[in-house]
């Protein structure tokens, strides 16, 4: 099996950190990032063993996929405390819920070892409103992760098989994690048996710009991973237009023609992001 890049995250796989089971089982799946999931996974009364058996997987390591853990929020009895434990834990990455506010995003990076990531969950209509403060504060954080589940509910949605009621939202997240250089990741999909509707989810997501999804199931990483991918088409025709500008007949050009479409260097910079990220 090929370990994921370091940068990718095409597929963020949660996992109940109270399942042994399952956080074993995600040492050696393809998913980008592996999630021990500390908050809604976890019953109440499981939360503190949830919390000491994620700290123990850390420490054990072997993970192939990036390890991230998400923590309960900081308005819970045990958000302040996960903060704590994790801190001396080799984890990549911190997902915190519920984030509302740059002061949040300032809190958390402080309270984070030097090195690990933040990635934080727009899920309230609050998230929303302060989108351009959340996105643009300063700290660790580095992506951002839509929780479609409470933000639906919260919004008070109604159901649509096509996230009609969402798609602003999605669109404007996107929006905001691209101005300030953030990962952006789609929500998850529940309905875990219905395979056409996760990869029209996934091809909804790559097109609105999102660089992977969140996963509620192993049986999803693989349809993720192809979604938000390189096809070999894609692969292949980066690799002309790339081949197109090293010409000398290209040189000093700014837009030159590659199999009778016009291509800029706009379209170059695509091009070798793409085969960089291979």
């Amino acid at each position: 099996m090929s370990h994921p890049s370091k940068t990718r995250a095409r597929s963020v796989l949660y996992l109940p950190a109270s399942n042994a089971r399952a956080m074993e089982k995600a040492r050696t799946l393809s998913c980008d990032v592996a999630v021990l999931d500390l908050e809604d996974a976890v019953a109440p009364e499981m939360k503190l063993e949830a919390r000491a058996a994620a700290v123990t997987a850390a420490l054990e390591g072997g993970f192939a996929p990036r390890l991230g853990v998400r923590i309960n929020g900081q308005d819970t009895p045990w958000g302040a405390d996960d903060l704590k434990a994790l801190r001396e834990a080799p984890v990549d990455l911190i997902v915190a819920p519920k984030v509302e506010s740059a002061t949040m995003i300032h809190a958390l990076s402080a309270a984070l070892r030097p090195g690990v990531a933040l990635w934080a969950m727009i899920e309230t209509p609050r998230a929303l409103v302060d989108l351009s403060e959340i996105a643009g504060a300063d700290g660790a954080l580095s992506g951002l992760m839509l929780g479609v589940n409470d933000l639906a509910k919260d919004l008070k949605t109604g159901a649509s098989a096509d996230r009609e009621p969402l798609k602003p939202w999605l669109a404007a997240v996107v929006a905001h994690a691209r101005a300030n250089g953030l990962t952006v990741i789609d929500g998850v999909f529940n309905r875990i048996q219905d395979e056409a509707g996760f990869k029209a989810e996934c091809a909804q997501g790559r097109l609105y710009g999102f660089d992977g999804k969140s996963l509620i199931h192993p049986s999803q990483i693989e349809g993720a991973n192809a979604a938000f991918g390189a096809s070999v088409e894609e692969v292949e025709w980066a690799r002309k237009v790339v081949a197109a500008f090293a010409t000398p007949e290209a040189e000093g050009l700014g837009v030159i023609r590659v199999e009778g479409e016009m291509v800029e260097r706009l379209h170059l910079a695509q091009a070798q992001a793409l085969l960089a990220g291979l």
